[in-house]
């Protein structure tokens, strides 16, 4: 009998003592149950809530760039196009209708029209194609005179590298195999004539560059030229031009691909040993969208399909490792010690959600990290709908300060096309893998849920 009630006292302390251990907070929540502090948010986002922040961005650069013509001098909208002169400009906005950055803006703006069938993105892009299109013989044929017409429109007519070219022309293909009547033929002929018969390029044909020094792969040439000659596969029906973007993707992957870490590095010098490798955030956002910018057209059939598609599951491992706790990525992607950079964030959580809703990789691994990604992008939108966090232009550099010291401003141009990108791209993840939030964590599925059947059990409850 003493045994006994030696035994019921201790089992009696032993509760009480669990139930204080479950009252030691003010609320008088059990621990467990008590909600993180995130600081970007967490979870599942209201689909309503990310096409929000998409507008607000929109918004703004409805009101900031311009679709017009005017004089230079006087500032007076030109609106007969006979009138052109060396003294005609496009209006200056906050931003260059005609610059790399807006090619990426561009393809955002049409995704995002696909994902929300909200006609004002499709219409901010038709808008400003038509005016290039119907003003560009005007300038060109200044330009063939001799004279000094605007350095924003030179890039429309007489491309010099492949930032004038690549972006922009990718993006306008895709609009014109979307509707024909933009008549955008002449303008895709001539940035492509640049692309594929004027840039530098290396003995295998590599497009390179001589600066900094001879013979210089640049990571970001990889989206600025390769999409847009895998495109020409899809616009022409000529297969030929698939296996030169295959080609460039793997002569790229080669010599920038760093197994190891899985990260591709800036940038490649042909005569140095070793090779810088610098593994910037936004040059890897450039390459894994070539990536998917690539197999969105490739032909299933193409024999280097698979070679390329495993590259992006490699890049896309080493990425994900390295993503930080509010959602970032960094400056320089394995120094955590840079800076949180938004222009990378965006571009990675556009292209890891695209390569989830093509079957690239899986919802389940891969998800969450797409969520925790547009909680960081949705949180650098200031309340005008400018993109905070972005770094500025930036070249190749030999060392760890030259990046991690880059300047940081709202009107950094690079950021702006990504984050409505990486919404459309979400949008279209939330309304295909039904992802649902249970005991605090984000889950995918792969097909609509059986609301009759339980879907998660938690200390014995259960959530529908």
């Amino acid at each position: 009998m003493n045994k006994l009630k030696t035994n019921l006292i201790l089992l009696a302390l032993a509760c009480g003592t669990a139930v204080m251990a479950q009252q030691v907070n003010d609320s008088n929540t059990p621990l467990h149950l008590m909600k993180p502090a995130y600081r970007c948010g967490y979870g599942v986002p209201e689909a309503a809530m990310v096409k929000q922040t998409m507008d607000r961005v929109l918004h703004y650069l409805q009101q900031s760039t311009p679709a017009v013509l005017e004089d230079s001098k006087t500032h007076r909208e030109i609106t007969n196009l006979k009138t052109i002169n060396e003294h005609t400009q496009l209006r200056r906005g906050d931003f260059r209708l005609t610059s790399y950055e807006w090619g990426v803006t561009y393809s955002a703006m049409l995704a995002a029209y696909r994902a929300t069938g909200d006609v004002a993105y499709r219409d901010y892009v038709y808008e400003r194609y038509r005016l290039l299109a119907a003003a560009a013989p005007y300038f060109a044929r200044l330009c063939q005179q001799g004279k000094k017409i605007d350095p924003v429109m030179r890039k429309v007519v007489d491309p010099q590298a492949l930032d004038d070219a690549g972006a922009v022309c990718s993006s306008m293909i895709k609009a014109c195999v979307a509707d024909k009547s933009l008549r955008l033929e002449a303008l895709i002929d001539n940035y492509t004539s640049y692309i594929l018969n004027k840039e530098y390029r290396l003995g295998d044909g590599t497009f390179a560059r001589l600066r900094p020094q001879h013979n210089t792969l640049w990571l970001d040439d990889m989206f600025m030229g390769i999409p847009t000659v895998a495109d020409m596969g899809l616009y022409t029906g000529d297969a030929r031009y698939y296996d030169q973007a295959a080609a460039q993707v793997l002569q790229f992957a080669q010599r920038m691909f760093v197994p190891e870490k899985q990260l591709f590095r800036h940038g490649w010098v042909e005569d140095m040993n070793p090779h810088p490798a610098y593994h910037w955030g936004r040059a890897n956002g450039w390459a894994i969208l070539t990536l998917c910018e690539v197999l969105d057209v490739l032909p299933q059939q193409h024999p280097q399909r698979q070679a390329i598609l495993k590259l992006l599951q490699q890049h896309a491992e080493g990425l994900a490792r390295l993503q930080g706790i509010d959602g970032y990525w960094h400056q320089l992607l394995d120094r955590p010690e840079t800076y949180e950079e938004t222009s990378c964030t965006a571009i990675f959580t556009y292209s890891l959600a695209h390569a989830i809703n093509n079957g690239w990789l899986d919802a389940k691994a891969y998800g969450p990290i797409v969520m925790l990604g547009w909680h960081a992008v949705e949180k650098a939108v200031n309340d005008r709908g400018q993109v905070t966090g972005v770094c500025v232009g930036t070249g190749m550099g030999f060392d760890a300060a030259f990046y991690a010291y880059r300047p940081v401003h709202v009107m950094a141009a690079h950021g702006y096309g990504p984050v409505i990108w990486a919404g459309a791209e979400v949008l279209s993840l939330l309304q295909s893998q039904h992802p649902k939030m249970n005991d605090s964590a984000v889950h995918f599925y792969d097909q609509e849920i059986n609301t009759d059947e339980p879907i998660f059990s938690v200390d014995g409850k259960t959530d529908f």
